[in-house]
């Protein structure tokens, strides 16, 4: 489900799950609904958010206000894809992200699909193991991409060059 907001156009909403949540209380059971979103602007800003309410539109809501405030910025290669492969674990969700080629798209499932598509990413692979829990798969996204270090980081901490660290490709 995509939304696209009104008064920032720039950002884009996607909804990954919504789940049930029950309590039984003396006269018979409460609802209650979670959801949990991801939002981005396409071009390396990225927030996710976990809210839960009584109706869905209201979760649906909340999720998306906390996320907006909790924007962080993702270094991309070539504003298309990441600049290494790199590996995460969050509870049991296992993570592999691997840089990919001009063309390939995004070949990733669920919510890593998500979440490649608000950041801005075009072509990448992804592997998920372990879990198939949409806020595990999410967390262990997050925590793999936010330890990624692009090129101008790396020279700038080894006091080089750019061009010193970047392969040449042939």
């Amino acid at each position: 489900m995509e939304i696209k907001d009104k008064k920032n156009d720039d950002i884009l909403e996607k909804l990954v799950h919504i789940n049930r949540i029950t309590k039984v209380v003396k006269g018979g059971r409460r609802f209650g609904f979670s959801a949990l979103v991801v939002v981005g602007n396409q071009a390396g800003k990225i927030g996710i958010a976990h809210a839960k309410a009584k109706q869905v539109p209201d979760a649906i809501k909340k999720a998306n206000e906390t996320a907006r405030r909790r924007l962080i910025h993702i270094p991309l290669r070539e504003g298309r894809t990441i600049h290494h492969d790199v590996y995460a674990k969050d509870g049991a969700g296992k993570i592999i992200l691997r840089s990919a080629s001009k063309g390939t798209g995004i070949i990733a499932g669920g919510p890593v699909r998500a979440v490649c598509e608000v950041l801005g990413i075009k072509d990448i692979v992804a592997k998920s193991m372990g879990t198939s829990n949409p806020h595990n798969m999410i967390r262990a996204t997050m925590k793999a991409l936010s330890k990624q270090n692009s090129p101008k980081y790396i020279s700038t901490i080894r006091n080089k060059k750019i061009s010193d660290i970047i392969e040449k490709r042939g």
